[in-house]
């Protein structure tokens, strides 16, 4: 004796959804691209998602085996494999940034510096003329 179908669930939707997940789980499927989602699932046999929603002991059932699937598994290993690749490219981005901090800070040290060297150059090239240095109130009163 087979289980009761719930309310609002005929027998003939039921064994649609059963031979659609049939079909998606040996991939062989006549509606979809063959992909283990629900909205397949419910495409696949021909009812609508709601009508797929009703039937509870389909979508156990389903979550079941997609759950312990290899695709499942291949699904969940990428998933791990994007936000690792994220983490990584956000830490990239930051150390990128600090790096550009320096490089920019340096340009502004090397800038002040190739000034101040110019000012040098210039000054050793073309020195101020000398001007006489004032003498002490001292030496030029002399009384003889």
């Amino acid at each position: 004796m087979t289980a009761p179908t719930p309310p609002g669930l005929s027998a003939a939707a039921e064994k649609a959804l059963r031979e659609a997940m049939e079909r998606l789980f040996t991939g062989r499927p006549i509606r979809t691209d063959g992909k283990l989602t629900k909205q397949n699932l419910w495409r696949e046999a021909g009812v609508s998602r709601a009508t797929m929603n009703r039937a509870t002991a389909v979508l156990v059932d389903w979550d079941n085996h997609v759950s312990q699937s290899a695709a499942s598994k291949h699904d969940q290993a990428q998933a791990a494999e994007i936000a690792r690749l994220r983490r990584q490219l956000r830490d990239s981005r930051h150390e990128r940034q600090r790096l550009q901090d320096e490089v920019d800070a340096a340009a502004t040290v090397i800038a002040a510096l190739l000034a101040e060297n110019a000012a040098l150059r210039e000054r050793v090239a073309f020195p101020p003329a000398r001007q006489p240095q004032p003498t002490s109130p001292a030496a030029t009163c002399r009384t003889s």
